[in-house]
Protein backbone atom coordinates (compact mmCIF):
# COMPACT_ATOMS: atom_id res chain seq x y z
CA UNK A 1 0.00 0.00 0.00
CA UNK A 2 1.19 3.50 -1.21
CA UNK A 3 0.99 6.01 1.69
CA UNK A 4 0.50 9.78 1.56
CA UNK A 5 2.80 12.11 1.31
CA UNK A 6 1.39 15.13 2.00
CA UNK A 7 -0.91 16.48 5.29
CA UNK A 8 -3.93 17.16 3.00
CA UNK A 9 -3.62 13.44 1.70
CA UNK A 10 -2.55 11.72 5.33
CA UNK A 11 -5.82 13.59 7.02
CA UNK A 12 -8.14 12.03 4.03
CA UNK A 13 -6.75 8.88 4.14
CA UNK A 14 -7.59 8.44 7.85
CA UNK A 15 -10.81 10.12 7.39
CA UNK A 16 -11.62 7.32 5.13
CA UNK A 17 -10.74 4.64 7.22
CA UNK A 18 -12.65 5.98 10.31
CA UNK A 19 -15.88 6.16 8.01
CA UNK A 20 -15.16 2.47 6.90
CA UNK A 21 -15.49 1.83 10.94
CA UNK A 22 -18.37 4.00 11.54
CA UNK A 23 -20.34 2.47 8.88
CA UNK A 24 -19.19 -1.15 9.57
CA UNK A 25 -19.68 -1.23 13.35
CA UNK A 26 -21.58 2.07 13.89
CA UNK A 27 -21.32 5.07 16.61
CA UNK A 28 -20.79 8.50 16.29
CA UNK A 29 -18.32 9.55 13.89
CA UNK A 30 -17.08 13.02 15.63
CA UNK A 31 -15.21 14.28 17.37
CA UNK A 32 -12.34 11.88 16.52
CA UNK A 33 -10.42 10.32 18.97
CA UNK A 34 -6.94 10.79 18.43
CA UNK A 35 -5.41 9.19 21.23
CA UNK A 36 -7.14 5.84 19.95
CA UNK A 37 -6.41 7.09 16.40
CA UNK A 38 -2.21 7.63 17.36
CA UNK A 39 -1.74 4.33 19.20
CA UNK A 40 -3.88 1.80 16.81
CA UNK A 41 -2.88 3.19 13.15
CA UNK A 42 0.75 3.17 14.33
CA UNK A 43 0.62 -0.03 15.45
CA UNK A 44 -0.73 -1.59 12.44
CA UNK A 45 0.98 0.16 9.72
CA UNK A 46 4.75 1.18 11.31
CA UNK A 47 4.58 -1.51 14.03
CA UNK A 48 8.60 -1.03 14.09
CA UNK A 49 8.09 2.56 15.21
CA UNK A 50 4.51 2.85 17.20
CA UNK A 51 3.18 5.51 19.00
CA UNK A 52 2.93 3.90 22.59
CA UNK A 53 2.51 7.08 24.88
CA UNK A 54 -0.40 9.62 24.40
CA UNK A 55 -0.97 12.03 27.23
CA UNK A 56 -0.58 15.30 28.95
CA UNK A 57 3.06 16.12 30.10
CA UNK A 58 4.51 18.89 32.41
CA UNK A 59 6.01 21.73 30.28
CA UNK A 60 7.17 25.01 30.26
CA UNK A 61 4.56 27.41 29.36
CA UNK A 62 6.35 27.71 26.08
CA UNK A 63 5.70 24.60 24.70
CA UNK A 64 2.05 23.64 23.70
CA UNK A 65 3.24 20.46 23.00
CA UNK A 66 5.12 17.76 21.65
CA UNK A 67 6.55 14.51 19.71
CA UNK A 68 9.43 12.51 20.84
CA UNK A 69 11.09 9.34 20.91
CA UNK A 70 10.41 7.05 23.61
CA UNK A 71 13.94 7.29 26.19
CA UNK A 72 12.99 3.64 27.25
CA UNK A 73 12.35 1.42 24.45
CA UNK A 74 14.17 2.04 20.95
CA UNK A 75 11.77 2.98 18.32
CA UNK A 76 8.73 3.73 20.02
CA UNK A 77 7.14 7.51 19.87
CA UNK A 78 5.30 9.35 22.18
CA UNK A 79 2.80 12.35 21.81
CA UNK A 80 1.74 15.11 24.32
CA UNK A 81 -0.07 18.20 25.25
CA UNK A 82 1.19 20.72 28.12
CA UNK A 83 -0.84 19.11 31.09
CA UNK A 84 -1.60 22.76 31.71
CA UNK A 85 -4.29 23.08 28.78
CA UNK A 86 -7.79 23.00 30.26
CA UNK A 87 -9.48 23.11 27.16
CA UNK A 88 -10.78 20.03 25.45
CA UNK A 89 -10.68 21.53 22.30
CA UNK A 90 -7.43 22.89 22.71
CA UNK A 91 -5.93 19.32 23.72
CA UNK A 92 -7.43 17.71 21.01
CA UNK A 93 -6.20 19.66 18.39
CA UNK A 94 -2.46 19.34 20.13
CA UNK A 95 -2.77 15.81 19.82
CA UNK A 96 -3.55 16.02 16.18
CA UNK A 97 -0.84 18.37 15.22
CA UNK A 98 2.00 16.28 17.44
CA UNK A 99 0.31 13.40 15.09
CA UNK A 100 1.18 15.30 12.17
CA UNK A 101 4.44 15.67 13.22
CA UNK A 102 4.93 11.56 14.08
CA UNK A 103 3.38 11.30 10.18
CA UNK A 104 5.18 13.70 8.21
CA UNK A 105 8.13 14.00 10.47
CA UNK A 106 10.00 11.50 12.31
CA UNK A 107 12.26 10.50 9.88
CA UNK A 108 13.69 14.11 9.53
CA UNK A 109 13.23 15.19 12.82
CA UNK A 110 14.50 11.77 14.71
CA UNK A 111 15.19 13.41 17.87
CA UNK A 112 11.15 15.02 18.25
CA UNK A 113 9.83 18.69 18.14
CA UNK A 114 8.72 20.29 21.01
CA UNK A 115 6.36 23.25 19.93
CA UNK A 116 6.92 26.97 20.23
CA UNK A 117 5.91 30.68 19.37
CA UNK A 118 8.65 31.67 17.82
CA UNK A 119 9.04 29.34 15.51
CA UNK A 120 5.82 30.06 14.10
CA UNK A 121 6.78 33.81 13.51
CA UNK A 122 9.26 33.49 10.99
CA UNK A 123 7.50 31.56 7.94
CA UNK A 124 10.41 31.41 5.75
CA UNK A 125 12.17 29.19 7.98
CA UNK A 126 12.18 25.22 7.49
CA UNK A 127 10.86 25.03 11.09
CA UNK A 128 8.02 27.01 10.63
CA UNK A 129 7.15 24.96 7.52
CA UNK A 130 6.72 22.04 9.15
CA UNK A 131 4.78 23.42 11.99
CA UNK A 132 2.09 24.41 9.33
CA UNK A 133 1.85 21.02 7.65
CA UNK A 134 1.25 19.25 10.84
CA UNK A 135 -1.45 22.54 11.17
CA UNK A 136 -2.89 21.77 8.06
CA UNK A 137 -2.92 17.55 8.49
CA UNK A 138 -4.74 18.37 12.06
CA UNK A 139 -7.31 20.74 10.60
CA UNK A 140 -8.49 18.38 7.82
CA UNK A 141 -8.21 15.20 9.87
CA UNK A 142 -10.47 16.91 13.07
CA UNK A 143 -12.60 18.67 10.33
CA UNK A 144 -13.35 16.94 7.06
CA UNK A 145 -14.44 19.42 4.39
CA UNK A 146 -17.40 16.80 3.49
CA UNK A 147 -18.95 17.17 6.89
CA UNK A 148 -17.95 20.88 7.76
CA UNK A 149 -19.53 21.70 4.12
CA UNK A 150 -22.56 19.81 5.52
CA UNK A 151 -22.73 21.94 8.86
CA UNK A 152 -22.45 25.54 7.34
CA UNK A 153 -24.72 24.77 4.27
CA UNK A 154 -27.44 27.27 4.33
CA UNK A 155 -26.24 28.85 7.67
CA UNK A 156 -25.71 32.89 8.55
CA UNK A 157 -22.48 33.24 9.96
CA UNK A 158 -23.01 33.42 13.54
CA UNK A 159 -20.95 33.14 16.81
CA UNK A 160 -23.75 30.05 17.51
CA UNK A 161 -22.61 28.42 14.30
CA UNK A 162 -18.60 28.82 15.18
CA UNK A 163 -19.64 27.31 18.29
CA UNK A 164 -21.48 24.33 16.96
CA UNK A 165 -18.82 23.36 14.86
CA UNK A 166 -16.03 23.61 17.72
CA UNK A 167 -18.29 21.58 19.74
CA UNK A 168 -18.83 19.48 17.16
CA UNK A 169 -15.17 18.31 16.24
CA UNK A 170 -14.06 19.59 19.46
CA UNK A 171 -11.66 21.76 18.98
CA UNK A 172 -10.94 25.24 19.66
CA UNK A 173 -13.31 28.24 18.62
CA UNK A 174 -10.72 29.73 16.68
CA UNK A 175 -9.95 26.71 14.96
CA UNK A 176 -13.35 26.33 13.52
CA UNK A 177 -13.92 30.32 12.43
CA UNK A 178 -10.41 29.64 10.68
CA UNK A 179 -11.81 26.21 8.69
CA UNK A 180 -15.17 27.98 8.05
CA UNK A 181 -12.25 31.13 6.54
CA UNK A 182 -11.13 28.68 4.08
CA UNK A 183 -14.35 27.54 3.26
CA UNK A 184 -17.22 30.54 3.19
CA UNK A 185 -17.80 32.84 -0.14
CA UNK A 186 -18.19 35.21 2.48
CA UNK A 187 -16.39 38.47 3.06
CA UNK A 188 -15.07 38.28 6.73
CA UNK A 189 -12.49 38.53 8.60
CA UNK A 190 -11.15 36.91 12.13
CA UNK A 191 -8.96 39.20 14.61
CA UNK A 192 -7.82 38.48 17.71
CA UNK A 193 -6.70 41.02 20.10
CA UNK A 194 -4.71 41.44 22.92
CA UNK A 195 -4.35 43.56 25.93
CA UNK A 196 -6.10 46.58 23.50
CA UNK A 197 -4.30 45.65 19.76
CA UNK A 198 -5.11 43.01 17.39
CA UNK A 199 -2.52 40.62 17.73
CA UNK A 200 -3.23 38.84 14.40
CA UNK A 201 -5.87 38.24 11.61
CA UNK A 202 -7.24 36.25 9.32
CA UNK A 203 -9.51 37.63 6.06
CA UNK A 204 -11.46 35.15 4.13
CA UNK A 205 -10.29 35.22 0.31
CA UNK A 206 -13.31 36.95 -0.94
CA UNK A 207 -12.27 39.68 1.74
CA UNK A 208 -8.42 39.35 0.96
CA UNK A 209 -9.28 39.78 -3.01
CA UNK A 210 -10.91 43.10 -2.23
CA UNK A 211 -7.92 44.58 -0.06
CA UNK A 212 -9.28 45.00 3.41
CA UNK A 213 -6.53 42.70 5.75
CA UNK A 214 -4.53 43.91 8.51
CA UNK A 215 -0.86 43.75 8.84
CA UNK A 216 -0.54 42.87 12.13
CA UNK A 217 2.77 41.42 11.97
CA UNK A 218 3.92 44.57 10.59
CA UNK A 219 2.15 47.77 12.01
CA UNK A 220 1.08 47.85 15.84
CA UNK A 221 -2.41 48.57 15.37
CA UNK A 222 -5.06 49.25 18.27
CA UNK A 223 -8.32 47.88 18.64
CA UNK A 224 -11.22 50.75 16.74
CA UNK A 225 -12.24 52.40 20.03
CA UNK A 226 -15.87 52.03 19.29
CA UNK A 227 -15.77 47.95 18.75
CA UNK A 228 -16.98 45.27 21.25
CA UNK A 229 -13.38 44.09 21.52
CA UNK A 230 -12.00 47.50 22.47
CA UNK A 231 -14.82 47.71 24.69
CA UNK A 232 -14.88 44.34 26.48
CA UNK A 233 -18.25 45.23 28.42
CA UNK A 234 -19.36 41.64 29.08
CA UNK A 235 -22.95 42.46 29.83
CA UNK A 236 -23.49 43.10 26.16
CA UNK A 237 -24.61 40.47 24.14
CA UNK A 238 -21.47 40.07 21.76
CA UNK A 239 -22.36 36.62 20.53
CA UNK A 240 -25.28 38.08 19.07
CA UNK A 241 -22.85 40.99 17.83
CA UNK A 242 -23.64 44.45 16.31
CA UNK A 243 -24.20 46.45 13.45
CA UNK A 244 -21.25 48.69 13.07
CA UNK A 245 -21.32 51.86 10.70
CA UNK A 246 -18.53 52.67 8.12
CA UNK A 247 -15.50 53.87 9.78
CA UNK A 248 -15.21 51.42 12.44
CA UNK A 249 -13.37 48.77 11.30
CA UNK A 250 -10.91 48.71 8.08
CA UNK A 251 -12.93 49.03 4.99
CA UNK A 252 -15.11 52.05 5.37
CA UNK A 253 -17.81 49.70 5.13
CA UNK A 254 -21.26 49.04 6.95
CA UNK A 255 -19.61 45.97 9.55
CA UNK A 256 -21.23 43.78 11.52
CA UNK A 257 -19.12 42.25 14.79
CA UNK A 258 -19.50 39.51 17.15
CA UNK A 259 -17.10 39.36 19.77
CA UNK A 260 -15.77 36.77 22.38
CA UNK A 261 -13.72 37.82 25.29
CA UNK A 262 -11.40 35.01 26.93
CA UNK A 263 -12.48 34.36 31.10
CA UNK A 264 -8.89 36.44 31.59
CA UNK A 265 -10.49 39.55 29.97
CA UNK A 266 -7.52 40.56 28.20
CA UNK A 267 -7.69 38.17 24.90
CA UNK A 268 -10.84 38.93 22.26
CA UNK A 269 -11.83 36.80 19.43
CA UNK A 270 -13.81 38.95 16.89
CA UNK A 271 -15.92 37.52 13.61
CA UNK A 272 -16.00 40.55 11.07
CA UNK A 273 -19.17 39.83 8.32
CA UNK A 274 -18.71 42.31 5.64
CA UNK A 275 -21.24 43.21 2.66
CA UNK A 276 -21.03 40.32 0.05
CA UNK A 277 -20.38 43.42 -2.38
CA UNK A 278 -17.26 44.87 -2.37
CA UNK A 279 -17.34 48.79 -2.94
CA UNK A 280 -15.88 49.38 -5.89
CA UNK A 281 -12.82 51.41 -4.61
CA UNK A 282 -11.42 48.04 -3.04
CA UNK A 283 -11.66 45.85 -6.33
CA UNK A 284 -8.14 47.81 -7.36
CA UNK A 285 -6.30 46.84 -4.24
CA UNK A 286 -3.08 45.92 -5.67
CA UNK A 287 -1.18 44.39 -2.51
CA UNK A 288 -1.82 41.28 -0.28
CA UNK A 289 0.09 40.78 2.34
CA UNK A 290 2.70 38.20 2.43
CA UNK A 291 1.50 34.81 3.29
CA UNK A 292 -2.29 36.02 4.26
CA UNK A 293 -0.51 38.00 6.93
CA UNK A 294 -0.84 35.93 9.62
CA UNK A 295 -0.81 31.66 8.29
CA UNK A 296 -1.63 32.19 11.84
CA UNK A 297 -2.82 29.07 10.80
CA UNK A 298 -4.12 27.37 14.06
CA UNK A 299 -1.95 29.45 15.61
CA UNK A 300 -1.94 31.65 18.24
CA UNK A 301 1.38 32.16 18.39
CA UNK A 302 1.26 30.19 21.67
CA UNK A 303 3.25 26.94 21.43
CA UNK A 304 3.13 27.45 17.64
CA UNK A 305 0.41 25.98 17.55
CA UNK A 306 -3.21 26.09 18.41
CA UNK A 307 -5.83 28.95 19.82
CA UNK A 308 -7.98 28.72 22.46
CA UNK A 309 -9.28 31.55 23.77
CA UNK A 310 -12.59 30.18 26.02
Amino acid sequence: MTLPTTPEHWAIHLSRLLKMVQDAHGGSRFPINIAGIAQDYSRQVYPDEPITLVQGMRMSPKFEGAFFPSPHKKGEWGIAYNENIQSRGRKNFTLAHELGHYLLHRKTSPSGIECEPRHMLDWKSEYAQIEAQANIFASYLLMPLDDVREQIAGQKPTMALMEHLANRYEVSRVAAILKWLDMTDKRAMLVVGKDGFIDWSRSSEPLLKSGVFYRAKQETTELPAASLAAKRDPLFDNFTGLKHTKGVWLGNEDVLEMTVLAKTGEITTTLLIYPDDAPVRFAEREEEPELMDAYDKFSNKVGGDYVEYK
